[in-house]
């Protein structure tokens, strides 16, 4: 038999120290889900095959990378769903430690719908040790959460489960930075997809590190991968949040989300995308609400065009007479 959930995740390298102390405690804890999860790590970066290895956990080596060598997601994603015939699948940040009830919701989930996406807003909790994962431990974490813990902002996810059915196709986004995140909540309403913000129900918690493995240990938001995945997943207007999840888990079961003055504009806003498919009415929308942005993408299209026509030699009215 399958197991239930195929949990996978491509790390960084393993070098910095406490970058290998967190990756190793979020791994450990993957491993207590139980025996309906396997756990998959995918990729090269130095120390993940060892890791591997010493903890027995299934590693996968042949991820395409893009040209700057940075793994690609459609890949990651394509290897872990030829691991074997789960009905369920689960991507995560390889620096995230989940409770008992990460299974069980993904549970109660596919119980009520067979097509869904399971996001939720994670705890931040500072992590110096090595954690101690003896009987006990949810218990400790819980209360070490309470004390410690701070709710992250509700933007991204740094996790998602899905049925197997989908996401069979997976634009080439670049792993470790920005914007796929997002256009994992914008596909998910797009299909038409039960959409949930588990927020209500789950605590994940997300170990805080630095940026050290990235340029100038900066956050990859402005990276050019970043405005690349940008690019790949449709523009802005395809950069959804956990706001725009139609569904919440409170208690095992599903529940539409609560109808806000603010929740209906932004449904308006997006009705065209997720809706219509109308990428030009969709933008159209989105500039009306956001003028700002709309009025720097505007006075960008009017520098480029005025570059371009100068590129192309046509004369000036002063040499035209």
């Amino acid at each position: 038999m399958p197991p239930l959930l195929t949990l996978f995740s491509t790390t960084k390298p393993f070098t910095n120290p406490h970058i290998a102390t967190i990756q190793r405690n979020a791994i450990r804890s993957w491993q207590q889900l139980g025996p309906e999860v396997q756990v998959v790590l995918i990729g090269n970066e130095t120390g993940l095959a060892e890791t591997a290895a010493e903890l027995g956990v299934l590693h996968l080596s042949q991820v395409e990378n893009n040209a700057q060598g940075t793994p690609l997601l459609s890949s990651i994603f394509n290897l872990a769903r030829q691991v074997n015939d789960s009905p369920l699948l689960a991507y995560t940040n390889a620096d995230m430690i989940y409770l008992p009830d990460f299974l069980a919701t993904a549970q109660a989930v596919m119980a009520q719908t067979s097509r869904f996406l399971i996001v939720s807003r994670r705890w931040d909790l500072d992590v110096e040790e090595s954690l101690d994962f003896s009987p006990g431990w949810v218990e400790r974490m819980q209360a070490r959460l309470a004390r410690n813990g701070k709710s992250h902002q509700p933007v991204g996810s740094d996790y998602f489960i899905y049925p197997r059915v989908c996401y069979k196709d997976f634009p080439r986004f670049t792993a470790g930075r920005s914007a796929w995140d997002n256009w994992m909540i914008y596909h998910a309403r797009w299909q038409g997809w039960t959409t949930v913000d588990a927020s209500d129900t789950l605590h994940v918690i997300h170990q805080n590190h630095d940026y050290s493995h990235l340029p100038n240990n900066q956050p990859p938001y402005h990276l050019p991968e970043t405005l690349e995945n940008i690019r790949l997943a449709g523009g802005e207007a395809s950069i959804f949040f956990l706001r725009d999840c139609n569904y919440h888990v409170i208690d095992g079961r599903l529940q539409h989300a609560r109808l806000t003055w603010m929740r209906f504009w932004r449904e308006v806003e997006i009705f065209p995308l997720i809706k219509l498919h109308s990428r030009g009415l969709g933008y159209l929308f989105y500039y009306v609400r956001h003028p700002v942005k709309g009025y720097r993408v505007l006075r960008h299209w009017i520098a480029v065009h005025w570059l371009r026509r100068n590129k192309t030699g046509q004369p000036s009215k002063s040499k035209e007479g």
